[in-house]
């Protein structure tokens, strides 16, 4: 579950092209995995290791803000409530380390709503003074409706908090680099809500000068080969039960009803998220014996067994909140049930609700003011329990007209907002249909640049994958497809390679059920440069393949010629490269004879880099340099700018370094603009190229450790071919 906060004096709540690696890729040399990189050699040091990781922090653009040192424990009341001799006992475990290391790693565990998380946190903010490289906290979800968090989720948080942001799809890589990074760092580390040993243990930080404090309703005996040791949290004393109730409502009202408080907080079981929510209730309404709502907790509700917790009856405290909210937030709390997201935003809430920003942030206020809701930095979520709840009086409008239509208005939000971005960004792209249910889509993002859509596509990518599930298993293919489409610069830009490869499948199968050939033309497509992209290009070809055949079943000489551009690529990556240049010829030329001036110089473009691959540069001049100029005019920078990339590579072996300079240095300023981190890595990297042609090795190392910090922050495989080429210049 999330935060269990309670128990103290108050509750705080056409398509893209992957780059030309050229000759080089041929290059191998003995190396050590490390965190997504490779390191030349057949040793690995650990001093060494953790100096990897300035290359990931190293040489930012001039733009970049400066970190703040990580602070991202939970808000905590500023005294518990019942918890002296816990914490006393946490205080003994770290005292009692070995030589006074910090290297501590703690499990606390206990049922559901007992306040783990408020007692871990507080203690942990507490030591502050002690951590003064960061605190960090991951919510792992252990018991969350939609299972547990991947440990690598959690891992890239804590990356990004230091300014590395891999998306690798290697467990182990990324793992690898968070025990280098904290190798010498003091830092205390709460992994929240634990549902395995084997979940904790890729985020166990390894360093002699880390504190874990591991939350879980679990045992998690598992990890006591690891070190670990044990504290167990039960409820509340009914002393200090009553004391929490007393702050929470006030002491006098507490005195007067002394039986019937009693009773409240026994029928909450001394749990002390059911005594923050019974107070809640109370509080809300002064005039209302104390006697009434222990009345209302002893009465059996229905449809909410799920809420007993060990025994516990949560779900009495939770209904008797949720029984003091108003119409218009009982209506807007079960639409929230219905949403799929760990966290939402104020839009998503708009949406659901079909509300204007004002009123859906009245009602939102009420919701966190009786602990219904939590308020995060990026928007709001349910703590785990209420959560199951939300579910609950969610299916009772899950399937009337008023559950469909709030998911309708949703995934048209979502949809409508990712289309607009991808008409600024991927101008070219946007030529398959929409279909929405809600006419028109209320409150859609709009962007007035490509930075603003980008950023928006970066902060939305979770829930933009959690969309297209959740279309798809709604029955609501012909969204599902086509949002995946929509997020096409997504995966162009940003290139988050196990996504784009999951979306297009389930994409591809959402087209089918919908029984939309241009729909699947499309997934197969995109799918097949994703695949192409992560290196799977046999799989690629196959879908390519695929598509070529739908292609010229219907008569689609557009998307036949998509497919033969797709399948020219897997062929170059193969190196076959009289089969690439032959599709190529074929694609340029159904292109062309169709009107389409973008592909067609998309497709000579590509022609260029296979004269590159085959030692051709003179020849292929002249080709990139006419798909360069037609770039332009139709306009489509991105695209143009590539073509600057690649024309300088031509200049680059061709001896004419200012020419090639001078492409670079367009090109990089380009990707920069467009938020396009791979290709700004790519230029990067072959300007070291240029400079080592130049015979300046001293500018070729500072290019290419500025390239292997981005791809290390993308966990692009091309960190290898980086580390490679580093390992071979002498020391500087």
């Amino acid at each position: 579950m999330g935060q269990d906060r309670f128990g103290g004096a108050g509750v705080h709540q056409p398509h893209g092209e992957r780059e030309p690696h050229g000759p080089r890729e041929a290059h191998t040399a003995t190396r050590n995995s490390v965190s997504g990189a490779r390191v030349g050699g057949s040793v690995v040091q650990a001093g060494e290791i953790h100096h990897l990781t300035v290359y990931g922090q190293a040489a930012p653009p001039a733009t970049a803000p400066t970190l703040p040192v990580p602070r991202q424990l939970p808000p905590t009341p500023r005294r518990l409530v019942g918890r002296d001799a816990d914490l006393a006992a946490l205080d003994r475990e770290l005292d009692d380390a070995p030589g006074g290391a910090a290297d501590v790693t703690v499990v606390v565990t206990g049922p559901a709503g007992v306040g783990k998380t408020a007692l871990a946190a507080q203690w942990l903010r507490r030591l502050a003074g002690r951590f003064p490289d960061g605190q960090l906290y991951a919510d792992l979800r252990g018991h969350a409706p939609g299972g547990p968090a991947d440990p690598a989720e959690a891992l890239g948080g804590f990356l990004r908090a230091f300014g590395i942001a891999p998306v690798s799809r290697s467990l182990a890589e990324v793992a690898a680099l968070w025990r280098s990074l904290a190798a010498d760092r003091r830092i205390a580390v709460l992994l929240d809500n634990a549902s395995t040993a084997a979940q904790v243990r890729p985020l166990l930080p390894g360093s002699e000068h880390a504190v874990v404090v591991v939350t879980s309703r679990r045992r998690l005996t598992g990890l006591g080969i690891d070190g670990a040791v044990f504290r167990p949290v039960d409820v509340l004393s009914d002393d200090a039960s009553v004391q929490l109730l007393a702050q929470r409502v006030g002491a006098d009202r507490v005195a007067r009803e002394q039986r019937a408080a009693a009773l409240v907080v026994e029928r909450c079981g001394r749990l002390p998220l059911a005594v923050c929510l019974a107070a809640a209730r109370i509080a809300a309404r002064p005039g209302r014996p104390l006697a009434a709502t222990a009345e209302a907790l002893g009465q059996e509700s229905q449809g909410l067994a799920a809420l007993d917790v060990e025994g516990e009856a949560v779900r009495h405290a939770l209904d008797a909140s949720f029984e003091v909210l108003g119409p218009d937030a009982v209506r807007l709390y079960r639409l929230l049930g219905l949403l799929p997201f760990p966290v939402f935003t104020l839009d998503v809430v708009c949406a659901v609700g079909g509300l204007e920003r004002a009123e859906a942030d009245r009602l939102l206020g009420g919701l966190i003011d009786v602990h219904l809701l939590e308020e995060m930095e990026d928007g709001f979520r349910f703590h785990d329990l209420v959560k199951l709840h939300a579910r609950a009086r969610a299916d009772e409008v899950r399937d009337r007209p008023e559950g469909r239509a709030a998911v309708d208005r949703v995934l048209d939000w979502y949809l409508a907002s990712a289309t607009a971005a991808e008409a600024l960004l991927s101008p070219g792209h946007r030529t398959l249909r929409r279909d929405y249910t809600t006419q028109p889509v209320p409150g859609a993002r709009e962007f007035t640049d490509e930075q603003a859509a980008v950023r928006w596509l970066d902060t939305e990518t979770g829930r933009l994958a959690d969309a297209v599930r959740w279309a798809a298993a709604t029955g609501r293919a012909a969204t599902a497809w086509q949002l995946v489409d929509a997020m096409w610069p997504l995966f162009l830009r940003l290139r988050p390679a196990r996504l784009w490869i999951d979306a297009h499948r389930i994409g591809r199968t959402a087209a089918r059920t919908a029984g939309d050939p241009d729909g699947l033309l499309r997934m197969l497509t995109s799918g097949g440069t994703g695949l192409r992209n992560a290196g799977e290009g046999e799989r690629a070809a196959d879908w390519f393949a695929e598509a070529l055949r739908l292609a010229r079943e219907l008569g689609r000489p557009l998307a036949e010629a998509g497919a033969l551009y797709g399948l020219s690529q897997t062929h170059r990556t193969a190196g076959r490269l009289a089969e690439a240049a032959d599709c190529l010829h074929t694609a340029a030329g159904l292109r062309e004879a169709g009107g389409d001036v973008r592909g067609t110089a998309l497709a000579r473009l590509a022609l260029g880099e296979v004269l590159l691959a085959d030692g051709r540069p003179a020849e292929a001049v002249p080709v990139i340099t006419g798909a360069h100029r037609d770039l332009v005019a139709v306009p489509a920078a991105y695209e143009a700018a590539r073509a600057l990339a690649i024309l300088g590579q031509a200049h680059t072996a061709l001896g004419a370094h200012t020419e090639a300079a001078r492409c670079y240095t367009e090109a990089l300023t380009a990707f920069r603009a467009a938020g396009a981190r791979h290709w700004e890595a790519r230029v990067l990297e072959l300007t070291g190229d240029l400079a080592r042609a130049r015979g300046d090795l001293t500018e070729a190392a500072a290019h290419y450790r500025a390239s292997l910090a981005r791809y290390e922050a993308l966990s692009a495989p091309d960190t290898t071919r980086l580390t490679t080429a580093l390992a071979t210049l002498p020391p500087t």
